[in-house]
């Protein structure tokens, strides 16, 4: 035997419910987990990333809200640039008889496969109002060189 939520007389809905079922497929398929939200997978989470090249460099930011630079640590090996860092859970507060937890909270790791080969040498970043950002210089074997074709 199913059980069904108990609503009070008017309140039943059917299209409520598809939308409300509709919304947790999309949380889950776009990397949203509304269980996240309960601390269910406290510990599991990842900066935002945005990543960008021209003719000289490859850029990456990640946002990383209310770290400092000494919980960061980055590294590039094999082509693969790593940011990794922690985020501490700040001391509960429970006030007028009610808590809520939606910021993540925990260790992370991102591995980004870097799009050209860069002089690991000449990396800088810098770290702003929670903004991540690294430049990586590319090599002068990866950027684009113009050949002139000759006609005979």
């Amino acid at each position: 035997m199913a059980l069904i939520r108990w609503r009070p007389r008017g309140e039943l809905d059917p299209f409520r419910d598809l939308q409300e079922e509709i919304n947790r497929l999309f949380d889950f398929s776009l990397g949203r987990r509304p269980l996240e939200r309960m601390g269910l997978f406290e510990g599991e989470w990842a900066p935002a990333i945005d990543m960008y090249e021209d003719e000289n460099k490859v850029v990456v930011k990640a946002e990383l809200p209310g770290l400092t630079d000494k919980d960061i640590d980055v590294n590039i090996m094999n082509g693969t640039l790593t940011v990794k860092g922690e985020k501490k859970k700040e001391e509960e507060k429970k006030e007028h008889g009610f808590y809520r937890l939606e910021r993540s909270y925990g260790a992370f790791s991102r591995s980004i496969t870097l799009p050209a080969a860069v002089d690991a040498g000449k990396v800088t970043a810098s770290f702003k109002n929670g903004i991540l950002e690294i430049e990586l210089p590319k090599k002068e074997e990866a950027k684009p060189k113009q050949i002139k074709v000759k006609v005979d």
